[in-house]
C-alpha cells in the first residue's frame, strides 16, 4: 500500500484526520458488533452524560513500521486491560478485551497508508475512548455508551524530541489518595490543564506533581510517569496508588532488568532525594522517554549530572532498547508485539 504524501520527519504531536475509525455502541445492556466508519463527527444530546459529568475514559497506543517493513502495535492487551479497569472505576460497561484488540487491528489495517515509514521517527497514534452518551441531568452514570478508536500520525510529543526538558514542581494537586489518579479518565487530565498552561507561560515543559496528602513524595507529571537513575545505575520509579500504571514504564522496567542487567526498584520516592539521582526521565506512550535536565523548585534548581544537551547514558540505553524492540531491531519478549496483517 502506498503511503500518504505527508512530511513524516516534521510531524508534530497533533491531530490529522485519517480514513477510518471504529465505533461500537452499548444500549439495553449489551455492546453491538461495532464497525469501521468514515464519519469523524459525533452526534449527541446537549445533556449527554459525558458533557455534564465527564463520564469518559481513554487509552493511547501506537502502531509502527518495523525494520522489516511490518506494521505492528505494542502490547495492546495491556491497553485493553487498563481501559477495562478504568471503566469499572467510572461505572461504565467493560468493552471486552478481545474486541478491543480486534478493533485496534481493524483501525490500523484500514489506515495503513498513514503508518509512517520506518526511520522517520513518526508513528501512528491510536486513541481508544469510551463515554456516556445518553441524556443525564441528575448526578448518576449513563445507561448508554459509545466506544471509539481513531488514528492519527504523530511526531515527537515534545518539540525538542529527545533533548532534555525543564520541569517545575507544581503547587496544585493532580490526584487525591483513594481518588481516580490510577485510571485513565478524562477528568484527571482536565485537572492538569491550568497547571500545564501556567508552566508553559513560565518557560517550563511540564509539571512535577507531589502527593496531595503530604507533598513530600514524587508522583507523576500531567501525562507521564517518572524514571530515576541512581549514581550506581539502579532504575527507580515512584510507587503510589494515585499514579497511572504506565505501560511504557512497566515495559522499561523489564528492559532494564532483563535486557540491560540493571537493578530496578518501584518504591516511594521522596522529593528530598531527587537531587541525589544521576538521571531523570518522563516515560509514556506519547514520548517513550523524555529526559529531564532540570527541575525548578520555586526558584531553586535541581540540575542532573546528565545535563541539558543529551540523554544520560542509562536513560539512552533504556530508550534505544525499548524503541529497538518496538521497531523490530531487537527481539521482543513473547506477546509484546502484535503484527497487523
Amino acid at each position: 500500500m502506498d503511503k500518504k504524501n505527508i512530511d513524516w520527519s516534521n510531524l508534530g504531536f497533533g491531530y490529522i484526520k485519517t480514513d477510518k475509525r471504529y465505533v461500537a455502541n452499548y444500549t439495553n445492556g449489551a455492546w453491538d458488533e461495532g464497525a469501521l466508519i468514515d464519519d469523524d463527527t459525533i452526534n449527541m444530546s446537549e445533556c449527554a452524560c459525558v458533557l455534564q459529568y465527564a463520564q469518559t475514559v481513554f487509552e493511547g497506543l501506537k502502531a509502527y513500521t518495523t525494520e522489516k517493513g511490518e506494521t505492528v502495535v505494542f502490547r495492546p492487551d495491556l491497553n485493553a486491560e487498563r481501559l477495562a479497569n478504568s471503566a469499572r472505576r467510572m461505572e461504565m460497561p467493560v468493552f471486552p478485551e478481545e474486541k478491543f484488540i480486534d478493533a485496534v487491528e481493524q483501525v490500523v489495517s484500514a489506515n495503513k497508508a498513514y503508518v509512517p515509514p520506518y526511520g522517520t521517527g513518526a508513528t501512528l497514534y491510536l486513541r481508544p475512548f469510551m463515554f456516556g452518551i445518553n441524556p443525564v441531568i441528575g448526578v448518576k452514570p449513563a445507561d448508554d455508551f459509545q466506544f471509539r478508536i481513531f488514528a492519527t500520525p504523530v511526531g515527537p510529543y515534545f518539540k525538542g524530541g529527545a533533548k532534555p526538558i525543564t520541569i517545575k514542581v507544581c503547587d496544585l494537586d493532580r490526584a487525591a489518595p483513594h481518588g481516580t489518579g490510577y485510571i485513565k479518565a478524562g477528568l484527571n487530565y482536565a485537572m492538569s490543564l491550568h497547571a500545564i498552561v501556567t508552566a508553559h507561560k513560565e518557560g517550563f515543559d511540564e509539571n512535577m506533581y507531589l502527593d496531595s496528602a503530604t507533598r513530600t513524595k514524587v508522583e507523576e507529571t500531567g501525562g507521564a510517569n517518572f524514571l530515576f537513575i541512581t549514581k550506581d545505575n539502579k532504575v527507580v520509579t515512584p510507587k503510589s496508588d494515585s499514579i497511572l500504571p504506565s505501560i511504557t514504564r512497566r515495559s522499561l522496567m523489564v528492559v532494564a532488568k532483563d535486557y540491560l542487567g540493571l537493578e530496578v526498584e518501584e518504591r516511594e520516592v521522596y522529593f528530598d532525594e531527587v537531587k541525589d539521582f544521576a538521571e531523570c526521565g518522563l516515560c509514556g506512550t506519547a514520548a517513550v522517554i523524555s529526559p529531564v535536565g532540570k527541575i525548578n523548585d520555586h526558584g531553586k534548581e535541581i540540575c542532573f549530572p546528565s545535563g541539558m544537551e543529551k540523554m544520560g547514558p542509562v536513560t539512552q540505553k533504556l530508550y534505544d532498547t525499548l524503541t529497538g524492540i518496538q521497531m523490530g531491531r531487537i527481539e521482543a519478549p513473547k506477546g509484546w508485539i502484535k503484527v497487523i496483517d
